[in-house]
């Protein structure tokens, strides 16, 4: 990070430090980043970008804007799955990275099936200012020209 250059904080608090204690001690997080907040905001917030990367075709503004006890608790999970593996590579080889690759490769899968309409999930669709759906979950496509020679 360039010197001067902020950590913009995207999360508007969807996430908190105690939050993740579900996923990692309080004390190991604060082992981790050593006691700065600004570490531990800034797995939280490349989290999810990274979950709003994949849930393009949903209004990610309003899910994750929503209130504490209104956030969808499977994204919740999982988000705090990529917060913990983001924050966890800073810390030392022997802090049970295997299990949180397995918690991240599993989240990430489960956003791929989200975004390819795999699994059906209760989150809010895009709109517009009218109110109608901004992308068409269905996809089209055809087979390729065929060429005939005779």
């Amino acid at each position: 990070m360039a010197k001067g250059t902020q950590i913009k904080n995207v999360t508007n608090m969807w996430i908190t430090k105690q939050d993740l204690a579900t996923h990692l001690r309080t004390e190991v997080i604060d082992a981790i980043s050593r006691n700065d907040e600004a570490v531990v905001a800034a797995s939280i917030d490349s989290a999810i970008v990274e979950a709003k990367g994949y849930l393009s075709a949903y209004d990610t503004d309003t899910i994750f804007s929503t209130a504490e006890e209104n956030r969808h608790g499977l994204l919740l999970l999982f988000v705090k799955d990529i917060a913990a593996y983001h924050l966890i590579c800073v810390a030392n080889i022997n802090t049970q990275l295997e299990l949180r690759k397995q918690r991240y490769e599993r989240a990430v899968k489960w956003l791929t099936d989200v975004k390819n309409a795999a699994i059906a999930v209760d989150l809010p669709l895009k709109k517009d200012e009218s109110g109608n759906l901004v992308e068409s979950r269905v996809k089209m496509g055809s087979n390729n020209k065929r060429v005939q020679h005779f």
